[in-house]
């Protein structure tokens, strides 16, 4: 019998009133490692009403106080990072420097939301009319739920979370159930930095504890990264019953590379954005689009360094690890096929990948598509693997084109020596996340993280000033106080103020 991860609220775990329960399993053997609570919508309701409990009382903490906390919190998770990439690793298959990576970037909007006294501040204006001031505050929501996805079981998360509970919030995270354990790693963390109860809990399950977030009236706000048939239905459900919600959705990022890029480095970020973490990154690069006559070249300098890549076990040393579960390998797999029966050429091959690991893991390796078409579906789909189709066009306008006519904007990237053209590129495509010989422009925490189109619902994107304003409502106060040593005049005046 495997142990059971566990809810969290007020601080500690509890397995709830629900018999229901998913399998965990380490990516790289196959073997199923634990189980994960199931939460049914009495399970949920507990953890909400911890949260709505918990929410008057931080909301009325000082911000000094509570950023001391968030403080703490970076602290501790700066000093234990490697532990918890081993986490990650066990669950979800990534390699360890890949992991480590992740809790960085997570950090960093831990670190931001340190800052976050600043970002909170009124404005003041004295005598906007006679006698007359008007000032601006702003206060947290109350309750907001958290809806992650597997690939950044850490990361997308802290994308979110600090900056809640640094603005007065409580939160309710609902993990992934692929890699459940990194949510309660972390709970104890916030719990050792001093979080009251109930401030941050962890709500284990499937579509019943989404539902339930979607459709709780304590609940005012939803942020959600995942898949964007699943983000359309998220925001759908939660803002018909008035909820703010950020939903983040699905991608297909393009690389463009001109006539005049550096082929060498074009070709090393392709291979590093294409197939770090096996391609499951929502900001993986998925499609190259080689400009003129650069195609030939490139594609050969990209197929040599994948063939030099290394498939196994994240704990070895390798440079990529297995797929999250055996169901997405087969499913991968089933693209590449699907592509080969096409007629797009198979360059390099990720199904006959002899991997570096023991036991039965889920494996798939790098593989490489070229004269891939735009009907096809390795190219209109988001496969989520380890596969980067090349595209072949003659011109600069026949790339973009390309890129703008997908329904995703989630990020894309140009390769190119040339100023001009980076500066145009800017401008033209329809993208929210753009790379200039960059190819996962993924922002700093303090600007904001988002697509465009079929990438996003809802309008606010992730961290920056654009996360503290979602987690955050504006008052805005107009005052008079009148002079102690002048009589007021008073009267009516049934006319539209006017200021004066």
């Amino acid at each position: 019998m495997h142990d059971v991860i566990p809810h969290w609220r007020d601080n500690t775990t509890f397995t709830g009133s629900s018999t229901r329960s998913g399998e965990v399993t380490n990516p790289a053997t196959g073997e199923v490692t634990r189980h994960v609570a199931f939460a049914s919508r009495e399970d949920a309701e507990q953890v909400i009403a911890s949260a709505r409990a918990a929410a008057p009382g931080w909301a009325a903490t000082s911000v000094t106080a509570r950023t001391q906390v968030v403080f703490r919190f970076r602290e501790l998770l700066a000093a234990r990072r490697e532990e918890l990439a081993a986490i990650i690793t066990s669950e979800h298959g990534k390699v360890l420097a890949d992991a480590t990576g992740e809790v960085s970037r997570g950090l960093e909007v831990v670190e931001f939301a340190c800052g976050i006294p600043h970002l909170l501040k009124g404005g003041y204006s004295e005598q906007v009319s006679t006698g007359v001031d008007v000032h601006s505050k702003r206060q947290p929501l109350g309750v907001v739920g958290v809806i992650s996805p597997f690939n950044f079981p850490a990361m997308v998360p802290m994308w979110f979370f600090p900056i809640a509970i640094a603005a007065g919030n409580t939160v309710v995270l609902k993990p992934s159930e692929k890699d459940p354990s990194a949510s309660i790693w972390m709970a104890e963390l916030w719990r050792e930095a001093g979080l009251p109860d109930g401030v941050f809990n962890v709500l284990q399950g499937d579509k019943e504890a989404v539902d339930a977030l979607l459709e709780s009236p304590d609940v005012k706000a939803v942020s959600f990264v995942g898949s964007t048939p699943i983000a359309r239905y998220v925001y759908e459900t939660a803002t018909a019953r008035g909820k703010r919600v950020q939903a983040l959705g699905g991608a297909k990022n393009h690389m463009v590379v001109l006539p005049d890029a550096d082929l060498d480095l074009a070709a090393d970020q392709a291979v590093s954005a294409g197939f770090g973490s096996a391609g499951e990154r929502c900001m993986a690069i998925s499609v190259l689009v080689a400009v003129g006559p650069v195609a030939d070249d490139l594609v050969a300098k990209i197929a040599d360094r994948t063939r030099g890549l290394r498939t196994g076990d994240g704990t070895r040393g390798t440079d990529m690890g297995p797929l999250v579960t055996r169901a997405h390998r087969d499913k991968v797999a089933a693209y590449v096929e699907e592509g080969e029966a096409a007629g797009a050429k198979v360059v390099v091959d990720g199904r006959e990948v002899r991997a570096d690991a023991s036991g039965d893991g889920f494996w798939l390796g790098p593989t490489l598509f070229d004269q891939v078409r735009p009907e096809m579906s390795i190219y209109t789909e988001e496969i989520f693997g380890p596969v980067l189709s090349v595209v072949r066009v003659e011109t600069y306008d026949e790339a973009v084109a390309l890129v703008n006519a997908n329904p995703y904007g989630n990020g894309v990237a140009l390769f190119t020596s040339s100023g001009g053209a980076a500066r145009k590129f800017e401008v033209d495509v329809e993208v929210g996340m753009i790379g200039i010989n960059v190819p996962i422009p993924v922002p700093m925490a303090y600007y904001s993280f988002g697509g465009w189109k079929s990438s996003l619902f809802g309008d606010t994107h992730a961290h920056g000033t654009e996360g503290v304003h979602f987690f955050t409502r504006g008052k805005v106060v107009t005052s008079r106080w009148d002079d102690p040593a002048v009589k007021p005049t008073g009267g009516l005046e049934l006319a539209f103020p006017q200021n004066k």
